[in-house]
């Protein structure tokens, strides 16, 4: 139950967020292969078009294989959880994390993603991972595909634009499924699936410079990853009884910029396109409004006899999603630009911005909850949310990091506000509660961390971890059920 003066029920899941590719650091360790989140090196600031990763090419690919691009670019090598992973376990725990967010490799379990047989190094890592996090009554929650498509895939088949990839997929699935079937309880299929319409490479493993039609790609590759979704929900709760299957969307509550209809209209049309993705996945069903979206592009979606019967009987169990920022739009093209972590749109003069731009709106995040549960009554998951900025070590080593402390209590004010309006949350994964390497450039200079990771943009630095003062804010926050903020 809900306790009606602290909010939060008393089996809340507090923790923190990570993805493989970003964390574990040994990409070529323990004969892991490539993946689409290897193809990504660090490109300083000075020398990108924009903020966000190159879409990568089949040229982009061969440079990087060949080493001519990595010649000029460091390549990612996340901030080496694979060897650090216990020490790193007992700061989650001095927190107090009841549960904590990771993904599981692809390519560590299937080097090129078609093989015949998983690599056993690779399953003992997360064996031994899942072991640790339950020596402190940790429970994982684990995210199959977080940007991580085997390279292999996409060189075989272009990623997810084949249909071939999803029993690729289903049988990753299932062996991870059954390896771990008394130790998570808790998953996500793919990581903001709707990454898939912004970078297709990073979403799905895409090439999208192999594609004639790119829209008629991206929704074929969409999909086919809603079909392997689903499909893996059907074998999770066949293998793991009682276990819980999430989608998981970059949610983008968006504003309209004025009362005029156009703005309204454009604003209703921006939140269809975001609530698409979570529409199949929970609703089980295309939603009617994108028909016209696809007759007016050009979209025709190639399906299997039985797929829309699959969607329909293994919808997920609960909604998760990422929020950093809400979006304000407007029909008119005039007007101050603002930058966000996927999306832009036009400057919200009643909000304030991240060093990245990011606008800051905490109540955004109590609207889009409401929203959420009303349109699909199911448990909702906050997976991500967190403020990336630049950190000062002082001299005595110390890190006062008050600004990430009031975005975070300002957020989860607001959570425990939705909870009292009847909104059923149940739990909350701040983004990068160690620092990590970004996911679309590779910098370290943008942190999100309660632990501090003695590394730089260039790969300089000892990696030794220190707690920062949000690292004890967010211990009194777990410890107080949400009381203390």
């Amino acid at each position: 139950m809900t306790d009606t003066k602290k909010g939060f029920p008393e089996n809340f899941l507090w923790g923190g967020a990570t993805a493989a590719n970003q964390l574990e650091g040994a990409f070529d360790a323990d004969g892991k292969g490539l993946s689409s989140a290897d193809m990504v090196a660090y490109v300083p600031k000075a020398e990108r078009s924009n903020d966000h990763a190159i879409e990568i090419t089949s040229e982009r690919i061969g440079q990087i294989l060949s080493g001519e691009f990595k010649a000029r670019f460091p390549k990612r090598e996340g901030v080496d959880f694979y060897h650090r992973y216990k020490e790193d376990i007992a700061l989650f725990a001095e927190m107090g994390f009841k549960v904590f967010r990771l993904s599981i490799n692809w390519a560590r379990i299937f080097p090129n993603g078609d093989d015949a047989e998983p690599n056993e190094a690779g399953l003992q890592f997360y064996d031994n991972v899942f072991d640790e996090l339950h020596k402190y009554g940790i429970e994982p929650l684990v995210t199959l595909a977080h940007y991580e498509t085997p390279l292999g895939l996409t060189q075989k088949y272009n990623g997810w634009a084949s249909r071939e990839v999803i029993s690729c997929f289903t049988r990753y699935a299932e062996t991870v499924f059954r390896r771990y079937q008394g130790k998570v309880k808790y998953w996500i299929t793919f990581n903001e699936i709707n990454m898939m319409t912004l970078s297709p490479f990073t979403g799905g493993g895409v090439v999208i410079d192999r594609a004639e039609n790119k829209l008629q790609t991206i929704y074929q590759a969409l999909h086919h990853q809603f079909v392997a979704s689903a499909l893996a929900t059907k074998l999770l709760h066949e293998i793991i009884p009682g276990s819980q299957m999430g989608c998981m969307l970059a949610r983008m509550e968006s504003y309209a910029n004025t009362c005029n209809p156009e703005d309204v209209r454009l604003n209703q049309h921006e939140n269809q396109m975001n609530l698409y993705f979570t529409d199949v996945h929970a609703r089980g069903e295309y939603p009617k409004y994108m028909d016209r979206y696809f007759a007016e592009n050009n979209v025709v979606l190639h399906k299997e006899p039985g797929d829309d019967e699959i969607l329909k009987l293994h919808t997920v169990d609960y909604v998760a999603f990422s929020y950093y920022m809400t979006l304000t739009v407007s029909a008119s093209p005039e007007g101050e630009r603002a930058q966000g972590n996927l999306f832009g749109g036009v400057k919200n003069p009643y909000l304030k911005a991240s060093e990245w731009g990011w606008q800051i709106d905490p109540v955004g995040l109590r609207i889009m909850l409401n929203t959420m549960y009303d349109r699909y009554q199911k448990p909702l998951f906050i997976v991500e949310n967190g403020l990336g900025a630049y950190d000062k070590v002082e001299a005595d080593g110390s890190i006062h990091d008050s600004y990430r402390i009031d975005y975070l209590r300002q957020h989860i004010a607001q959570m425990k506000e939705a909870i009292l309006d009847g909104v059923e949350l149940i739990g909350y994964t701040s983004w990068g509660p160690i620092d990590l390497v970004s996911m679309s450039t590779s910098e370290m200079s943008k942190r999100y961390g309660f632990i501090y990771v003695d590394l730089d943009d260039d790969g300089n630095g000892t990696l030794n971890r220190s707690k920062k003062d949000s690292f004890h804010w967010y211990k009194k926050v777990i410890a107080s059920n949400g009381a203390e903020l």
